[in-house]
């Protein structure tokens, strides 16, 4: 914001949030769970020392809040309904999408890496390549002003 490029702990930070906001994402998607009570349980039960905790905190429970809205912005870019995309993609394609409506503080370059990476490592195979596809065309709908493609 200041023109001073973010420390690296800072970044690193919001990689691990992004981590655990996506396997907190999944268990939400899995069980209907309230954030809030999944937040409390991933506090007690994970080493969340390298996690930005704010951070995970606003995608856990903004996520939930806007899914509609989110889920809108991605739908006509997927190749099946979205009840059918891997559970664990679709909570990384929602915290990317998340980020590129309502961050505009992260560079859709940035959004659209962190989800490969965590689709690469957590994903089904070839997913990072459909995480990928999809969130490339939602940053040009979503980030035109950027460019809009990584």
């Amino acid at each position: 914001m200041n023109g001073i490029p973010p420390r690296k702990g800072f970044t690193r930070g919001r990689s691990w949030a992004r981590r655990y906001a996506m396997q907190a994402l999944y268990q939400w998607q899995m069980t209907g769970q309230d954030a809030a009570a999944i937040f409390d349980q991933f506090l007690s039960e994970q080493e969340m020392g390298r996690a930005d905790l704010t951070y995970f905190q606003e995608l856990l429970c903004q996520i939930p809040l806007r899914v509609t809205a989110i889920d809108a912005q991605l739908v006509p870019f997927l190749d099946r309904p979205l009840e059918q995309v891997d559970p664990v993609e679709r909570a990384i394609l929602r915290i990317a999408a998340y980020e590129l409506a309502y961050r505009p503080d992260v560079p859709f370059r940035v959004v659209i890496n962190e989800a490969v990476e965590i689709a690469k490592k957590f994903g089904a195979e070839q997913g990072h390549r459909f995480v990928n596809g999809v969130l490339d065309k939602t940053a040009r709908q979503l980030r035109p002003q950027e460019g809009g493609h990584a």
